[in-house]
């Protein structure tokens, strides 16, 4: 870290302890959450834990009646988990590449960044993990994918493979059982890079249609919407007519994507803004609507409007406002379904990795829950399957979860862990 950076750093410190003060003791959580005023900061919360990783025997802590090891370990930053019907694992091991900064903020950010390794070089690759004897741990390794473009969604359909690279979606041959591909790939779909740079992928139940999510370049627009355009959305792919439109948009960071299967609706996690407190906008998990414009960067949580954009009324009356909040800053990343049975003592829900949060005096997230669903829609508290990514003093990350997948039994889930370079398994007790 240099000199200015350094100094940014004390003065972040200092401004961490004063926020931590005021910070509220209750998190804006669930169907009606309590969400403080805004106040806006000039310079935002920077606060991140350093990565340590997990020493020999240390383990993420696991509900009660669950029991958690290592599926696969030696990966690099694995981020995203696609499990094939024949029971392979796909993991895209991606890291942030940023530019160089541009302000003192970028340089203090991007310090607070590599301290819990987020940015760096990046494996651009995807592995196969292969559990052929069916114990919960893969004993076969595969570069499945090399030479990609920050890889992150996955997908297959009629033996054609999908990889929701940083700057689009490309297609490539597939045959069952196999454990690499090779070639450029076709380019199906072109996004835009940088900024929120992850693309999620998702198959609808038809299998006609793929979903991406595309976060948006910055925090509220700051270089004008124009930089915007075609970011801050869920993209429909029609894999029939190959025709693209933005199924819904106004969402800054939508992630992880998942169906419901009683109303048949899709869901996501979303990334909300920063600088305006610990609890303030809270991060959300929402049905998506098609058409449906969910408020970013001009309002947040329906028609609170955020007086530091410049403002379009219209688009403010037709904010929706998200079903579900899951805290401020908790950086909610990986979504997936899980039908009751999966795990003992769990009904019907969605299963959520909490990446964690860097800008808030008292951290949040850093965990794997459960929000419990009933006739499609949440329906109660959420609770934690796994915990203990975090040390007490919140100065060290022994890991942060990010990817989530129904395992391949049926009967497990898996967690892609980008500190820990493991994926972990957890199952009945």
């Amino acid at each position: 870290m240099d000199l200015l950076a350094k100094i940014t750093g004390m003065i972040g410190g200092f401004m961490v302890r004063q926020r931590r003060a005021e910070s509220p003791r209750q998190q804006a959580i669930g169907l009606t959450p309590v969400i403080p005023q805004a106040k806006p900061q000039g310079i935002m919360t920077l606060k991140m834990p350093a990565a340590t990783g997990w020493k020999p025997g240390h383990l993420p802590t696991a509900a009660p009646g669950l029991k958690v090891n290592a599926f696969a370990t030696g990966l690099d930053h694995p981020r995203w988990i696609e499990v094939l019907p024949n029971g392979d694992v796909l993991v895209a091991e991606s890291r942030e590449q940023p530019g160089p900064p541009k302000t003192l903020f970028d340089r203090a950010a991007q310090a607070t960044m590599r301290r819990v390794k987020a940015i760096g070089d990046s494996a651009n690759r995807i592995t196969l993990w292969r559990d052929a004897d069916g114990d919960g741990v893969a004993e076969g390794r595969h570069v499945f994918l090399a030479n990609q473009r920050q890889p992150f969604g996955m997908a297959l359909v009629d033996g054609t493979f999908y990889v929701g690279n940083t700057d689009g979606i490309v297609a490539f041959p597939y045959t069952e059982n196999a454990t690499e591909i090779h070639g450029q790939g076709r380019r199906l779909v072109e996004f835009k890079p940088h900024g929120h740079w992850t693309r999620s992928l998702i198959v609808s139940p038809d299998r006609t249609r793929i979903y991406a999510g595309v976060g948006s370049l910055t925090n509220i627009a700051d270089q004008g919407m124009d930089a915007e355009q075609g970011r801050a959305s869920i993209w429909e792919l029609d894999l029939v007519t190959g025709q693209t439109r933005e199924f819904a948009t106004g969402l800054r960071n939508a992630v992880g994507t998942a169906w419901e299967p009683t109303t048949g609706m899709l869901w996501t996690v979303v990334n909300e803004r920063d600088g305006l407190g610990d609890e303030t906008p809270p991060d959300y998990l929402t049905s998506v609507q098609e058409g449906g414009f969910y408020g970013w960067p001009y309002c947040y949580w329906g028609q609170t409007v955020d007086d530091r954009v410049p403002q379009d009324p219209d688009l403010v009356a037709r904010a929706i406002t998200p079903d579900y909040a899951l805290g401020g800053h908790t950086a909610s990343l990986g979504l997936c379904w899980m039908p009751a049975g999966t795990l003992p003592g769990f009904p019907d829900g969605m299963v959520i990795g909490q990446h964690g949060s860097w800008n808030r005096s008292i951290l949040s997230g850093y965990k794997l829950i459960f929000v419990p669903f009933q006739n499609g829609r949440p329906s109660g508290p959420p609770q934690d399957i796994l915990s203990g990514f975090l040390s007490e003093d919140e100065k060290s990350a022994y890991g942060r979860p990010v990817g989530v997948a129904i395992g391949p039994d049926k009967k497990s889930l898996l967690m892609a862990d980008d500190v820990g370079d493991v994926i972990w398994r957890i199952s009945g007790a």
